[in-house]
């Protein structure tokens, strides 16, 4: 198995049968690829599991069904889909036929010209402005300037990976809009492409507004993990300092205001702020050493390295 199509389903009973079809008429072409569709049903409750199992049976060299016992999410459906996939290019692809599947092989071919991550991008967006674009224009640009991973439309689902860089963390909350961003963390070399989007024929939008606010959450947790996860003291230890270095500053000011005024310290609200600020400064100082033991006891309890290998070249021969 060379291609793996992950799709996450809820609610979309009217849309699967023409989904199959849309992703045989895409593939079917390319004999080259020896593809699956694994369908993960996140809980459906209008009859979607009954389409997926008929699909399942009729098309068993093409089809795996995943049926969760409730609705746990996009993102926990995505990563049951990757738990199950076969394949060594794994393609996420949202089940309400917005995505086209004919764009697949132009993905798989920058998957073979070297690349490891190819997102999609929705260049004619198909969805209302106010609710959809236009939150989504903005969470992008929020989450390109604080993970330093540049991509116009993060929250387009059709992606293609390479599975080695799907390894090595596990999706909670609405992360799998920050996949793109821990695979750069691991040297993932990236492109976007413009595809198609089309407006929704049957069923109802799992999305809204609330979305933005999960995303702004999720992100805080992303950027620490991509940037701090390995050093937390960095952070931790830098707020202290700084919380330290402003509370000296305002006991300098105190003392000099004290014998060129004659205004006294103890009584100024200033010194009860600057104390409470150098307390703070020490216990996030501590917060990052119980941080660092943290992530060693992580990292050598499971034995995960704290570095990627991309290839070994050694005796003329390479290992992958």
């Amino acid at each position: 198995m060379n291609l793996s199509i992950v799709i996450p389903v809820y609610n979309e009973v009217d849309n699967l049968p023409l989904l199959h079809e849309a992703i045989h008429s895409a593939l079917d072409d390319h004999p080259d690829l020896i593809w699956e569709a694994v369908l993960v049903d996140d809980g459906s409750s209008d009859g979607s599991l009954d389409v997926l199992e008929e699909i399942a049976i009729n098309d068993p060299s093409h089809i795996c069904v995943v049926a969760l016992r409730r609705n746990f999410g996009q993102t926990a459906a995505i990563a049951a889909g990757i738990d199950h996939a076969q394949g060594d290019v794994i393609v996420l692809l949202d089940a309400d036929l917005q995505n086209d599947p004919a764009d697949i092989p132009m993905m798989i071919e920058k998957i073979n010209q070297g690349y490891d991550v190819v997102s999609g991008w929705r260049i004619n967006r198909q969805d209302t402005f106010v609710t959809r674009t236009l939150p989504s224009r903005i969470a992008n640009q929020l989450i390109s300037t604080v993970t330093g991973v540049h991509l116009h439309d993060y929250g387009c689902t059709l992606k293609a990976y390479r599975r080695e860089v799907l390894t090595g963390f596990r999706l909670y909350g609405e992360m799998h809009r920050f996949i793109p961003a821990y695979a750069n963390s691991v040297g993932a070399r990236m492109i976007e492409v413009p595809v198609n989007h089309h407006p929704r024929k049957y069923g109802k939008t799992k999305y809204g507004l609330n979305r933005t606010i999960k995303v702004i959450l999720d992100l805080f947790t992303v950027k620490f993990l991509i940037s701090f996860a390995h050093k937390p003291i960095y952070l931790f230890g830098g707020a202290g300092l700084l919380l330290i270095a402003a509370s000296l500053l305002a006991y300098l000011f105190l003392t000099i205001r004290k014998f060129t005024s004659g205004i006294d310290i103890l009584p100024s609200p200033l010194f009860q702020m600057s104390t409470m600020f150098i307390i703070l400064g020490f216990q996030s100082i501590l917060m990052g050493l119980i941080a660092e033991l943290l992530a060693r006891t992580y990292h050598e309890s499971q034995a995960k390295p704290t570095y990627t290998v991309r290839k070994v070249i050694r005796n003329n021969l390479v290992a992958v």
